[in-house]
């Protein structure tokens, strides 16, 4: 059977690298994986690249380091030779089997977008499908998907921290861009695009509570509650002045100082009970959200209590 899906092992195979890269992966809409993989080799073996196999689907790739003379290949001929800058945005469709040679150094962030994802995002809001992709935009500067980029390689150089919400949200809003940016997509307002419901955000909440290291999908809850991701996403928002996945890293934070109220409790085990990788993480997002450390944090507050007593 042909394995398609372009990324993690399967792109590094491509690239002919000698190890799995990270890669992140999202199944938000409708169960379609969408996924970005971070690639880099310092010191590659010179020669043409392996081959993809063909599918509906696309790679957007965001360069992070210069490339000159790229020779890139379409369909078994070579098509151009360019230089490739670190910053720069291109899109290749996976029907053309785009390959390139190999022979220096390089390190990229590609984005795996499947034809399924593009039609269910038209779909979920009533929206013409898009015909395909323009892939002719040559190496151009695309702020979103330089700051989209940016936002996701935390979590591809730390997936145990990773928070499935984040990155299903990022991976939303980088799908909605791509087909808005190069397919012509346009949003189609949703009827009762306001606030949830009371019932709904409480179930919402409820859900978000019941999972606090943010494992559990989007499409989850917002299937629960009958709404699209999408709507979902927006119609939190509204409700709550954050989407959902800052909204559970404020929860958690909240847990934590509650656990660190409690005397006896060591800082590791208040960071795993609270919904973090480990200790190292819950230092980092608690000292970045209240701008001082959890001991500095939690001494000051058991100090106050003794006070109080």
């Amino acid at each position: 059977m042909t394995r398609t899906g372009a990324y993690g092992e399967r792109l590094g195979d491509f690239l002919r690298l000698a190890e799995a890269p990270p890669s992140l992966v999202t199944r938000s809409l409708r169960g379609t994986e969408i996924a970005v993989t971070e690639t880099r080799n310092d010191n590659p073996v010179p020669g043409l690249s392996g081959s993809l196999a063909a599918e509906d689907a696309y790679l957007v790739s965001l360069k992070l380091r210069d490339y000159p003379d790229c020779e890139l290949w379409e369909q078994g001929r070579h098509i151009k030779k360019a230089d490739v800058h670190a910053g720069t945005t291109y899109l290749y469709d996976l029907k053309a089997d785009p390959r390139y040679v190999i022979d220096k150094p390089l390190h990229s962030l590609h984005f795996y977008v499947p034809r399924s994802a593009l039609d269910g995002l038209a779909d979920q809001s009533g929206a013409r499908r898009i015909d395909a992709l323009d892939c002719g935009l040559v190496g151009h500067d695309d702020a979103i998907i330089r700051h989209i980029g940016a936002s996701l390689r935390a979590g591809l150089r730390r997936p145990d921290e990773a928070n499935q919400l984040f990155i299903d949200h990022m991976m939303l809003a980088l799908t909605a861009h791509v087909a808005q940016a190069y397919g012509g997509y346009r949003h189609k307002a949703e009827t009762g695009r306001g606030a949830l419901a009371p019932w709904q955000l409480a179930r919402a909440c409820d859900k978000l509570e019941s999972d606090l290291n943010g494992k559990l999908p989007l499409q989850t809850i917002a299937a629960e509650l009958g709404l699209s991701v999408s709507h979902f996403s927006r119609a939190f928002r509204a409700s709550t002045g954050l989407p959902p996945y800052r909204w559970l890293l404020h929860q958690r934070v909240r847990t934590a100082k509650r656990l660190m109220s409690v005397r006896g409790l060591s800082l590791s085990e208040v960071a795993i009970s609270a919904g973090f990788a480990n200790q190292s993480h819950f230092t980092r997002v608690f000292s970045a959200t209240t701008g001082v450390s959890p001991g500095a944090w939690r001494r000051d507050a058991l100090g106050t209590v003794s006070r109080d007593a």
